[in-house]
């Protein structure tokens, strides 16, 4: 009893901006319950026409890149050795854990037999796309984990196991990079199986590349944007430094997706092209989305001035969402039937998004994250932590 009365305690000196994500993530969990009681049928307004809606658009197809920072920071700090980025590493890593677990959350809330899923395991289709991406997603979780577990071990002292997971760091590293290679390309192979459905602005035979490419550009943006939040909203170490370097690697990243873009609209799609002004507009603003924080990062005032680049790594994010959903949705509409999500399939939604937050959050202010974690630490030494501490309060 002492305890809980100690949690609500420490709930109610929270910000009200953490309440009020508790709260969306509470709607949340009451709209999945609904989800669960009355069937997909009665709560959402897919149908044989719109099998996918919210739920995959942003929840699996969106999310998915939104998380690729853990994979595309750590190979750049420990395959490409630049590793004056490792203090970005853990928050990107936790990110990355957090958004794959929630798109786990999506797949099972919007799958029409959840308790079947784990069919996948012993019924192996290996011509499917879909069956990559499960195992994918499976895999690249599980790694994420393990690699999120060395700031749960200097939280509790665990130093055995801290040990065996620094052993591990390298082969995880380079399962993480192999593995999201494979399913964030496979995410684009899933649309080309719509031929005649998704429009000639978006159907390419290099949507696999493109999804890729875009997929690393969201990872250097979301850490961008995180890194800065947290030094404005939560008081931790300012790393403009650090962003800068990631700031110089984007313009290159995002040129070659435009590239890429321009190049597969050019000679690899068949139209029809601009015969729907709603598309035609919709591809306008995510071209311009793209466009815009790459001309902004090649500009060193942008690159070194807070502000500037939180708002050129939002603008990519933007430009990212509104590609995921013309693909996964808009581009695949029906003009004399429409979707619109209804309010379970938003509820829900907003929920994961908060909940994101809310974890991130609550992860930062209890466990090491937002330590820095220089490869020279000896994890034999059981005050590792506060030598670790020591070192950053000395500068």
């Amino acid at each position: 009893m002492a305890t809980v009365k100690k949690v609500f305690s420490e709930i109610r000196g929270y910000h009200p901006f953490i309440k009020f994500l508790m709260t969306m993530v509470a709607l949340a969990v009451i709209a999945s319950g609904f989800r669960f009681v009355f069937g997909l049928g009665a709560t959402t307004n897919l149908n044989d026409v719109y099998p996918w809606g919210l739920w995959i658009a942003f929840d699996v197809v969106t999310a998915v890149p939104l998380a690729a920072g853990a994979f595309t920071l750590g190979a750049i700090v420990h395959c490409f050795h630049i590793k004056k980025l490792e203090p970005l590493v853990r928050p990107a890593i936790v990110t990355g854990f957090l958004g794959y677990s929630l798109v786990t959350v999506g797949l099972v809330l919007d799958l029409g037999q959840p308790q079947r899923g784990w069919h996948v395991l012993t019924n192996w289709n290996v011509h499917s796309p879909m069956f990559e991406v499960s195992v994918c997603v499976m895999a690249y979780t599980t790694v994420l984990f393990l690699e999120f577990l060395s700031p749960v071990c200097e939280k509790f002292g665990l130093h055995l196991p801290l040990r065996f997971l620094r052993w591990l760091e390298m082969p995880l590293v380079v399962a993480a990079a192999a593995i999201s290679t494979l399913h964030q390309s496979t995410l684009g192979t899933f649309f080309l199986i719509a031929v005649n459905k998704l429009h000639g602005l978006w159907y390419t035979p290099l949507l696999p590349l493109l999804f890729w490419i875009s997929a690393i550009s969201a990872g250097l943006a979301i850490i961008i944007i995180e890194a800065t939040s947290s030094h404005k909203w939560l008081g931790y170490a300012n790393e403009s430094e650090l962003l800068r370097i990631l700031s110089r690697i984007l313009p290159w990243t995002l040129g070659l997706y435009l590239a890429v873009r321009v190049w597969s609209l050019l000679f690899f799609s068949e139209g029809p092209y601009f015969d729907r002004p709603g598309l035609s507009l919709l591809f306008c603003l995510e071209l311009l989305a793209f466009l815009i924080p790459f001309v902004m990062f090649t500009q060193k005032r942008v690159r070194t001035n807070d502000r500037r680049r939180a708002i050129a790594a939002i603008l990519v994010i933007v430009g990212l969402v509104l590609n995921r959903f013309n693909v996964s949705l808009m581009g695949m509409m029906d003009p004399n039937q429409i979707y619109y999500p209804s309010i379970i399939e938003t509820t829900v939604t907003l929920g994961i998004i908060a909940a994101h937050i809310l974890f991130f959050v609550l992860i930062a202010k209890y466990f090491p994250i937002f330590e820095h974690h220089p490869e020279t630490v000896d994890y034999s030494i059981p005050d590792h932590v506060e030598k670790v501490k020591s070192a950053k309060q000395a500068g």
